[in-house]
């Protein structure tokens, strides 16, 4: 009864998917990382989403830890593969989205083109013409531009995904959409026909992903945010997949007892979290990592370590912070080159919340879709249960067995100027 079984490319975008699968009314279990053990039967329908660290890794390594994900998937039952990927759709012309695609599609051939939709309209995320919007603004003009791993360039996603395979991609354009799941079955299975392998499909509202969704019920791979995952239990229940009385039945998760202490760590350099940040920091103790600072690892970390431990004496939250505006990162990667700035941060980053969870904290809100990545591996944790949502695509999560323990894993681009304080006042 795994109904559906997902790998997404990033811890965040893993708590998206599972928190919109669980507010659909469609059981989901959230695991970190491809389990060393087989799935356990269920006589419930129910999803499985398994959250990966492979948006930036190299392509090799993404491939692999992703086939590796699906296989147990499939091991476990589903006939149905998500592979969830960023509503920014964040890749590099190196990859990793088209080449994960083709490995799961390896898995999971189908006839028809595989629709490929980050759309995520409650969010802004938008795709017309094939091209992906943020709000108002092309994917290319939006702040994402600048991100430091993934700058995105390009905002047409016919363009992007070619580049990182040699199948052909296509489009269903919005007027095809806007006929019904029917006309977008008949659109892919022609361009399969063709020889076309993904079609990228035009989504603007909800009810775009809904027909997109009824479009998938059954397809052996889709390659997409979370818009179309959230609408697929409602797809579910029409086709009598998932029992009416299920919906709104995957409840989310009551919060264990958690004790006072909290922190927030900031990875993100997104202009969103730019944002938070500052609109936090007053109410909070902040610790700022400059990876400037310090001549090598060792000394940012003992030095931040020093901060954090001096911090906690305070009554405050504590925001251990690395971001910065786009020209003071392009200045730390000039200096330390891209790869060893980032990966320095970020063992800083996942040290510090081994740390603070040593030293009693209970309650971490995380920015950053790879912070997130470092931080729970650092942690230790395996599976997570999905709570109360904070915004759009950010739930609570919390540690299943072990220490009590709450996370708040935030895309960098999610949530209202006030997430950092909103997401602590709903666990005090």
């Amino acid at each position: 009864m795994l109904l559906l079984g997902c790998v997404a490319d990033d811890f965040t975008g893993a708590t998206d998917l599972a928190n919109a699968l669980v507010a659909g009314g469609l059981p989901t279990e959230l695991r970190l990382g491809v389990p060393d053990r087989p799935a356990e039967p269920s006589a419930a329908p129910r999803a499985v989403v398994l959250a990966l660290k492979s948006r930036t890794a190299p392509v090799a390594e993404a491939v692999r830890d992703s086939v590796a994900a699906a296989r147990w998937l499939i091991a476990g039952g589903t006939a149905r593969l998500y592979f969830k990927v960023c509503s920014t759709f964040d890749s590099t012309a190196r990859g990793n989205i088209g080449q994960v695609a083709d490995a799961l599609y390896a898995l999971q051939a189908q006839r028809e083109a595989v629709l490929v939709c980050p759309a995520f309209p409650t969010n802004g995320r938008t795709v017309y013409r094939g091209h992906l919007f943020v709000g108002d603004l092309l994917l290319s003009d939006s702040p994402m531009r600048h991100h430091p791993l993934t700058p995105m360039t390009d905002a047409s996603l016919v363009r992007v995904m070619a580049s990182q395979t040699a199948e052909k991609v296509g489009l269903i354009a919005l007027p095809v959409v806007r006929e019904g799941a029917a006309a977008v079955r008949h659109a892919a299975a022609a361009l399969g026909a063709a020889g076309t392998r993904y079609a990228v499909a035009d989504a603007v509202t909800d009810a775009d992903l809904l027909a997109l969704a009824r479009a998938a019920l059954d397809a052996p791979l889709v390659v997409a945010g979370s818009g179309i995952g959230a609408l697929l239990p409602a797809a579910y229940r029409e086709a009598a997949l998932l029992g009416a009385a299920q919906a709104g039945a995957a409840a989310a998760s009551a919060p264990p007892a958690l004790g006072a202490r909290a922190a927030v760590i900031a990875g993100s350099c997104s202009a969103a979290t730019q944002t938070q940040v500052a609109q936090f920091a007053p109410q909070a103790t902040v610790v700022r990592v400059d990876p400037l600072a310090f001549p090598d690892a060792n000394g940012l970390l003992h030095a931040t370590l020093h901060q954090v431990d001096a911090g906690l004496r305070d009554a405050k939250p504590l925001l251990v912070v690395s971001t910065v505006e786009p020209d003071v990162l392009a200045a730390v990667q000039s200096q330390l080159g891209r790869d060893t700035a980032a990966a320095r941060v970020e063992h800083t980053l996942a040290a510090v919340a081994r740390h603070l969870v040593d030293a009693g904290v209970r309650k971490l809100v995380v920015a950053g879709g790879e912070t997130s990545g470092a931080v729970v591996g650092a942690l230790g944790v395996d599976t997570l249960d999905v709570g109360p949502q904070i915004a759009p695509g950010v739930p609570w999560t919390f540690a299943r067995g072990g220490t009590p323990l709450a996370l708040a894993l935030k895309s960098g681009n999610f949530g209202q100027e006030d997430f950092f304080a909103r997401a602590l006042a709903m666990l005090s």
